[in-house]
């Protein structure tokens, strides 16, 4: 008897943990949800991350299409942050996500 074997690399879950595998990733999605805003805004909200582990989140996330990145031709440079049509669809799993947590989990 030929049995299948479950592909836990392909499957959904373990393609969208690879976009939310950043340490911040969740949360930087959450505080996207407010509008859009510039890498200090971000960085002001999350004081304990350094500059390195933000600046590779925001990365993954753009690279996966959640955020979109706005870089303005001006000096000094602008870049602009936002969440793109695909990260606004992840906010009701977010959501869910943290009604879980705070179920779930002890202050």
């Amino acid at each position: 008897m030929n049995e299948l074997l479950f592909d836990a690399e392909n499957c959904a879950i373990a393609r969208i943990s690879k976009v939310i595998q950043g340490k911040w990733t969740m949360v930087i999605i959450y505080i996207l949800s407010e509008g859009t805003l510039r890498f200090s805004e971000i960085k002001r909200k999350l004081p304990n991350v350094t500059e390195a582990s933000l600046t590779k989140d925001l990365r993954l996330l753009e690279r996966h299409g959640i955020i979109h990145r706005e870089v303005y031709p001006v000096v000094p440079p602008k870049v602009e942050y936002s969440l793109t049509e695909m990260g606004k669809d992840f906010l009701p799993i977010l959501d869910s996500i943290e009604k879980w947590a705070q179920k779930y989990t002890a202050n």
